[in-house]
């Protein structure tokens, strides 16, 4: 059956209008990613089955899950369906799905529009939390912090800023204990500050059963040019948290399929207040990890971190394609290469200026030294964490510097640091084992201040041995050599 549902989803992914997907936040799952999602399911004791599957679209993740009822793989004295899907032009397909393997199987199902936050908060409100197993691909799309759908999730308890996490929430919540979940949703929940209650939320009702990690970015709705970092996630509602298993395939083909099992504290670490979920994708330890010299916050360091201040369309009227009197340097992300600052760029597109003013002045540093990172890198480059530093010796008697939001900076009180310390902070950051440890909890290609800021680092001092060693080479220094240098300081 799920073979001919993804017949439904291919024609229906080229004749629907990239709009209405925009519209709805939803984009239908993959055959391929169905079965296997349906094949986490652990099986359990011969027993009523009441599955959940929110969002629906057409029903290839129920179909996926039947499919496995239908082959005795799973067994259950009875099995009653519950789809709820808003989009009124593809009811009629997730009707016809549902209906096809009552032929097949003994099921009940009902197939509910309208919305289904609304419906799942007055369901949760009275008692009604009885499913036995669920299956989502929920909508991608941000919940504003006053809408209804916002005051709606406050009502059960869930606060958090998008369509999937609300779903996510909302399905764990209507769950009985016991109860089995497994979504695929964008990764961007494991880190940040603003999924933080989601985190919490999910990490005292539910034990990590299993994370699956696709190392293509882009192929698991490459039908919809979806470009979001997903992971594949099973929960267990009131488990007892053990160990989890963590998979990982190039792409929805799941040929090159690595499972491996690590203690929950290389997940989620016990000494994190901010309960990052990391996604180790190897049984061997990282450097960072193995390095005993990796134990210091930035507060420690006695060093912040901040993002640019300056929103340059905000301050269209005092921006400068190029320096003159009045204007003092405004430093992008074009400007910075091999820890080295390179301004002005003439034909840069971007201004290299900005006047200062009673305007502008808040949004300004005094000129210093400063290690800089960009907050946002292309979609598959090589490198999440991009490091560089602020010469004060580029810019000629000019007494601030304006950073740009795309920019995170490294300052003491919004002042520079000393130079060594500035340059050690750019190489630590430029070094190989920090980003593929960026990259265990990070899913998207933004870097931000709160996650540079809960990073732990070399002490001062190494840090300032490291950058005394950059200065001598000139700040010539290839990956190798950095992290060559790196591994003699952690050893």
């Amino acid at each position: 059956m799920l073979s001919a549902v993804e017949e439904t989803r291919l024609s229906l992914s080229r004749n629907t209008a990239a709009k209405r997907k925009s519209q709805f936040g939803q984009f239908l799952t993959p055959a391929t990613t169905a079965r296997f999602m349906a094949g986490l399911f652990n099986p359990m004791l011969k027993c009523p089955c009441r599955l959940l599957d929110p969002g629906a679209g057409i029903g290839s993740l129920s179909s996926a899950f039947l499919d496995r009822c239908q082959s005795g793989d799973l067994a259950f004295s009875e099995i009653t369906v519950t789809a709820f899907e808003l989009d009124n032009l593809l009811q009629h397909e997730l009707n016809h799905t549902l209906s096809s393997h009552a032929t097949e199987v003994s099921l009940k199902y009902e197939v509910l529009g309208g919305d289904f936050i609304e419906q799942a908060v007055n369901r949760i409100q009275f008692g009604q939390c009885d499913f036995t197993h669920a299956i989502l691909n929920p909508p991608y799309k941000k919940i504003n912090s006053d809408s209804h759908h916002r005051l709606l999730l406050r009502q059960v308890g869930i606060e958090t800023v998008n369509l999937y996490s609300a779903f996510l929430a909302l399905t764990v919540a209507l769950l009985a204990p016991g109860g089995q979940l497994v979504a695929i949703i964008p990764r961007s929940f494991c880190n940040g500050p603003y999924y933080r209650p989601f985190r919490d939320f999910l990490l005292e009702r539910t034990a990590i059963r299993q994370l699956h990690l696709f190392d293509s970015r882009n192929k698991q709705f490459k039908d919809d040019a979806v470009l979001q970092e997903n992971v594949i996630l099973v929960l267990e509602r009131g488990g007892r948290q053990g160990e989890v298993t963590v998979s990982t395939s190039t792409d929805d083909s799941f040929v090159d399929l690595s499972i491996n099992m690590h203690p929950f504290e290389r997940i989620v670490f016990l000494d994190d207040a901010a309960r990052f979920i990391h996604v180790p994708t190897t049984i061997e330890q990282l450097p960072i990890e193995q390095s005993g010299i990796i134990r210091y916050s930035l507060e420690d360091l006695g060093v912040n971190v901040s993002t640019g201040p300056v929103v340059d369309f905000r301050l269209k009227e005092h921006l400068r394609p190029m320096p003159e009197p009045g204007a003092v340097p405004l430093l992008y992300p074009a400007h910075f290469r091999c820890l080295k600052t390179q301004w002005p760029q003439p034909g840069l597109n971007k201004a290299n200026a900005i006047r200062r003013n009673p305007e502008t002045e808040k949004w300004l540093y005094p000129v210093g030294c400063y290690c800089v990172v960009r907050r946002f890198s292309a979609k598959e480059e090589r490198r999440r964490v991009v490091a560089g530093v602020v010469n004060p010796d580029a810019f000629d008697g000019v007494e601030a510097l304006g950073f740009e939001n795309h920019l995170n900076v490294f300052h003491q009180s919004k002042k520079g640091l000393p130079e060594a310390l500035a340059y050690g902070l750019a190489v630590f950051l430029s070094t190989t084992a920090v980003d593929e440890n960026f990259r265990r909890f990070s899913g998207h290609t933004q870097v931000n201040a709160t996650d540079l800021k809960l990073m732990k680092y070399p002490s001062r001092e190494v840090l300032i041995a490291l950058g005394a060693w950059a200065m001598e080479q000139n700040c010539v220094l290839t990956q190798a050599m950095i992290d060559s240098k790196f591994e003699m300081f952690s050893t």
